[in-house]
């Protein structure tokens, strides 16, 4: 993998927590339980020392808590400490630092629920704990686990390979509906519990937590939730009341978004299981060619979920498709979309395609059909659903994945979730590795290649923030605006002209065109080029232009209705379907087409655009101040620099301040950032006294802002300024404007990048390049305009309430900074005006 030296980069594994192999023999003896390992496990090696490892860790006596772990461990691995940057960092991220608590990552697919009966097992035989509390995030994971639970604890087999001396040998699966008594194992859905806790689990638990082993399944769901979700399960578990010591989660994803657990002892990659044949291989989009047409992409989906069934047919195997969209109102709309293909498109049944299409959210209809899509007379193909199907739906003919949309995807715990949902081998499989495709734009191919790497990129970054005790604040004054469009209509006195070329241009495109879209396998990085033709529905020029007949048609009705023929005469009579078939005739013939396409007919209607509009209208946003409002330069949050950024074309300003200012994590960065020849754009103010901002460091976004601070920092400068902080890009002092762009309104908010104090006046600066005096942008000629006014309101009020403050504003280019600062140190800021200003003046029209 090539290096990039902005980032820092950490597999997984190197931040998984090393349990100690010393184990004091006579608190714990794993030897005891090795034959009922071995048959509850069979061949499954990563499952036996995923079990081992967890009891190591909570009966070995080597640790009194996971924060007894992590700090062992952080003294001995370097790369913590290079992840975290100091111990207190990782102190603070961990979940139950004073409990016995650890995470075991386990791939989708490699049996995590033996995993979790053998712990529950043999802390119930060894005495350690007098009974089991198992959470999992659903009740179709519930029911799974109960069920299997029960299986397992009926097996004569595995009772009679425990210890004759073991307390318990048959432990009793339950629910919470029933009370917990010694040597059980209750099983219970965690919201159910968060949210209410029920009178059982109150009464069976309350004062016993010491003796009773905590395991959440799935435990990535609890720690993405909201923050109010997580915060519930996290009291429940840390609750006095209770007094839990012991708490193992297991789960397939092991992030918190993008960022991996950092409570991880034992880690059975999807990688691993994918070289272990325990998962299917994972083939995704590595590139494809670019279309813009919904028709074409659901032929590509669907012609390769055919190659798939063909592939399967002789296995008597329907493989299925899963599509994941975002929310449920993109989930009602892709399946409809895909019945509408597969019924018009492929001319299938439409009742034949209700039964192979389900659609799944909270409380659809099609849920209900969802534990039987797995049965061998199924006929469901196709499921669309919202976000990621529930762990524990456990389907095995799962072969081609769709990521429908990049918020589907935009995580690694997202990216491993949908994955999940198709890595499971079809039961009794023999021959070569089955594969599961995952359709993904083929932008999103580095993320997937990432996860399967077990990479964690991080950006090395400097942050800037507010020193609350410096001496260099002062307040800033802002209008809160109500902005109410006011539109002016001008009515259409004549009618529109058409085709006053006699022909519409249009792209050419095939009704059939050869497609070749490359597929990256997820373990060798190997590429597969696979090939299919889509089809393009056709018109002929006379069903085009009956098409735009029938509109210009309706069109002058609508006008007869409205008593607005006589203004302009029927359309309908000056283009009669032979003269438009002519037009489209020409149109075909300039690009060599004998007929149109879905997308050329779409051409020749948006020709005809204009006809129901009636009046055109212009829109601008007159600002009404609603509320006048005082913010402190403390308020300004936190900005950062990346370590790409300084070596293009920001600069870093520090003072001997800046280092003690930073996160622990950021301080091996400044270093290397501020070290002599290190490469970066950095410029070190020896005299912090000079800096007169309230901030820790400043970043120079540009070129030309690096310039006006150098001049802000000239000693001849210094003594004709109170202070000064250079604003963030949003969020801190914002002001609204509107301008258009391509002839369309658009409202947005100005953050100007320097206010300086001096005195009683506040001089406001924005920065732009010289090449504005040439040629301004419309969208500077109105923030230009809109921060004039709103500082002249705001000097308005402030003479209104008695106050000597006063508001400048100004435009400045390099060219003009000398002269600006030449005006400071003349005392003559308040009559400044910059070329810029005077070009952008120039410029402005009434909006």
């Amino acid at each position: 993998m090539p290096s990039d030296p902005n980032l820092q980069r950490f597999r997984n594994e190197d931040l998984v927590l090393r349990v100690s192999p010393a184990v004091a023999r006579g608190r714990w003896d794993e030897s005891r339980y090795e034959e009922f390992i071995d048959e509850l496990c069979g061949s499954r090696e990563y499952q036996k020392e995923a079990i081992r490892t967890a009891l190591r860790f909570l009966l070995g006596g080597e640790y009194n808590s996971l924060r007894d772990l992590a700090r062992q461990n952080f003294q001995q691995n370097p790369l913590l400490a290079a992840r975290h940057g100091s111990w207190t960092n990782l102190e603070r991220s961990l979940q139950f630092p004073d409990q016995l608590a650890a995470s075991l990552d386990m791939a989708t697919g490699a049996g995590k629920s033996y995993v979790l009966y053998g712990i529950a097992t043999i802390m119930l035989a060894e005495g350690a704990v007098d009974r089991v509390l198992l959470l999992c995030p659903s009740t179709t994971i519930e029911l799974g686990l109960t069920e299997k639970f029960r299986l397992l604890a009926s097996s004569g087999d595995l009772r009679d390979l425990l210890p004759e001396d073991a307390r318990v040998t048959t432990p009793r699966v339950i629910q919470a509906d029933q009370t917990i008594v010694d040597g059980s194992i209750c099983i219970e859905n965690y919201h159910a519990i968060l949210q209410h806790v029920g009178s059982s689990i109150r009464d069976s638990l309350m004062g016993k937590g010491a003796r009773t082993l905590v395991l959440n399944d799935e435990a990535h769901h609890v720690v993405n939730e909201s923050k109010a979700q997580t915060k519930r399960w996290k009291e429940f578990l840390q609750n006095t009341d209770y007094g839990f010591r012991l708490i193992i989660g297991v789960s397939g994803t092991c992030y918190v978004g993008n960022d991996y657990f950092n409570d991880v002892i034992f880690r059975y990659s999807l990688r691993t299981a994918i070289e272990e044949r325990y998962a299917k291989k994972v083939h995704y989009v590595a590139e494809m060619p670019s279309t813009d047409e919904r028709e074409e992409k659901w032929q590509l989906i669907v012609n390769r979920h055919e190659e798939i069934k063909r592939r399967l047919r002789n296995r008597k195997l329907l493989p299925m498709t899963i599509i994941v969209t975002p929310t449920i109102e993109r989930c009602k709309n892709v399946a409809e979309e895909l019945k509408g293909f597969l019924v018009h498109h492929e001319g299938r049944d439409p009742d034949a395609v209700q039964e192979q299409v389900l659609v799944v959210y909270n409380n659809a209809p099609d849920v209900r059909r969802l534990p039987y899509v797995d049965g061998l007379t199924n006929k469901v193909e196709w499921i669309v659903s919202v976000s990621m199907l529930n762990e524990g739906w456990d389907v095995k003919r799962v072969f081609q994945i769709v990521p429908h949309e990049e918020r589907a995807f935009n995580s690694k715990l997202l990216i491993a979730q949908v994955l999940g949902r198709g890595l499971r081998v079809p039961e009794g499989w023999d021959g070569p590795q089955p594969e599961v495709t995952v359709f993904n734009h083929d932008r999103w191919a580095p993320r997937i290649r990432h996860l399967v790497n077990e990479v964690l990129e991080i950006e090395k970054r400097i942050s800037c923030r507010v020193l609350e005790e410096s001496p260099h604040h002062f307040e800033l004054h802002n209008i809160e605006y109500d902005r109410p469009p006011q539109s002016v209509k001008v009515p259409m006195t004549t009618g529109y002209t058409f085709f006053s070329k006699g022909y519409v241009d249009l792209a050419t495109e095939s009704p059939a065109e050869d497609v070749t879209i490359e597929f990256e396998d997820a373990t060798s990085g190997q590429t597969r080029a696979w090939r299919t033709t889509i089809h393009r529905k056709t018109y002929t020029s006379r069903q085009i232009a009956q098409i735009m007949h029938d509109l210009l048609v309706q069109a002058d009705e609508d006008a007869a209705e409205r008593g607005e023929l006589d203004q302009r005469g029927r359309y309908a009579d000056t283009w009669s379907v032979e003269k438009l078939e002519e037009v489209v005739r020409q149109s075909l013939a300039n690009i060599h087409a004998t007929a149109a396409t879905e997308s050329m007919r779409q051409k020749f209607l948006q020709a005809l655009g204009t006809l129901r509009r009636r009046e055109s209208e212009n829109v601008r946003y007159v600002l009404n101040p609603q509320s006048y409002t005082t913010l402190s330069t403390r308020e300004r949050h936190a900005d950062s620099v990346s370590a790409a950024e300084l070596r293009a074309t920001k600069t870093l300003y520090f003072t001997d301040q800046t280092r003690d200012a930073l996160e622990d994590e950021q301080i091996e960065f400044f270093d290397e950032v501020t070290e002599e020849g290190s490469g970066f754009k950095a410029v070190s103010v020896r005299n912090r006294h000079d800096f007169k901002t309230p901030l820790s460091a400043v970043i120079a976004d540009s070129e030309n802002e690096r310039r006006f601070i150098r001049g802000l920092l000239e000693p001849d400068n210094l003594a004709h300024y109170n202070a000064w902080i250079k604003s963030t890009a949003m969020r801190f002092y914002e002001i609204d404007y509107a301008w258009k762009k391509r002839n369309r309104p658009k409202r947005g908010k100005f953050s100007p990048d320097f206010f300086i104090k001096i005195g009683d006046l506040i001089q406001v600066v924005e920065v732009k390049g010289d090449e504005e005096l040439s040629e301004p942008s419309e969208e500077n000629v109105k923030k230009n305009e809109y921060a004039k006014a709103h500082f002249a309101k705001l000097n308005e009020h402030l003479d209104g309430e008695g106050s000597p403050v006063r508001y400048r504003f100004n435009f400045l280019s390099p060219a003009n900074f000398n002269k600006f600062f030449q005006a400071l140190r003349d005392g003559k800021l308040e009559s400044f005006t910059s070329q810029l200003d005077v070009k952008l003046r120039e410029m402005q029209r009434t909006p």
